[in-house]
Formats: C-alpha cells, sequence, structure tokens
C-alpha cells in the first residue's frame, strides 16, 4: 500500500511547541496513539485562544467535532520537544478541517500527521453559518 509522504513544516501556517512528558510514553517506549489526538487539540485549542475565539463558557462558539483522523510516519515520545504546525485543509459554509503536523525537535518532516473536521452549530444542534469575522481568521490558516 502506497503511502503519502511526511508533511514539511513549510506546508504549516502557525506553530505551537508542546513538550512531551514522561506519563505520554506507552510500554513500547513511545508516545501513546491517544495522546497525538490530545495535542492536536492542544495546539488547535491554543491557537484559537491567541486569535480571541472564545472555547469555553457562554459566548463560546459551538462547533462539533464530526471526524478526526491521524497518520503516522515516525515515533514520537519523551523527552522529544514537538512542534505542531496547523492550517486549514477545507473551509465550508458551516464546516471545516483542521490539518495539523507534528515535528519532532528540530526535524523538517512531520513525524505524525492528522486533522480535526469540525462543525459550527447553533445551540439546538443544527448547522450553523461560520460568521465573517470567524471565517477571516481562519482563512489566515490557509
Amino acid at each position: 500500500m502506497s503511502r503519502p509522504a511526511p508533511g514539511l513544516r513549510s506546508d504549516y501556517v502557525a506553530f505551537y511547541s508542546l513538550p512531551t512528558r514522561w506519563t505520554d510514553n506507552d510500554e513500547y517506549g513511545h508516545m501513546n496513539n491517544g495522546t497525538y489526538l490530545s495535542l492536536f487539540d492542544t495546539a488547535l485549542s491554543l491557537w484559537q485562544i491567541d486569535q480571541g475565539i472564545a472555547i469555553q463558557g457562554p459566548d463560546a462558539a459551538r462547533f462539533l467535532v464530526v471526524e478526526n483522523g491521524c497518520r503516522y510516519h515516525k515515533e514520537a515520545g519523551f523527552p522529544d520537544l514537538l512542534h505542531a504546525g496547523l492550517r486549514i485543509g477545507h473551509l465550508g459554509r458551516s464546516s471545516l478541517r483542521f490539518d495539523i503536523g507534528l515535528f519532532r525537535n528540530d526535524e523538517a518532516e512531520a513525524c505524525t500527521e492528522g486533522f480535526f473536521a469540525q462543525v459550527l452549530v447553533d445551540a439546538h444542534g443544527q448547522p450553523s453559518p461560520i460568521p465573517d469575522s470567524m471565517r477571516r481568521l481562519y482563512e489566515k490558516l490557509m
């Protein structure tokens, strides 16, 4: 089976450094699979906070994750310093897909790449258009 080549740092727009922890490793000595999605979510949340997007409380936009995924290229684990790169892979009327690449230490190729597809919903759980002000923020990641 043919696999896509790992993405490069230059493929991503915004970056956040995320240190690994001893507890991130599994008994095989590399990072546990579930930890990757947690790191993706942390990087995305940090970007949203930096942009002034409320992620909790009554003013928070309610984005629901409808799909996610992860592709592993190389092992990572403690004590690696990971750099999470972000970009928008798709921006629709009420949905978007964040692509996230994790880069070990100073490596140029991603050790792991993943995505979160999200839909903005209203108080009743129905898809809602992404406001123009928010859309402009997401366009910065394209």
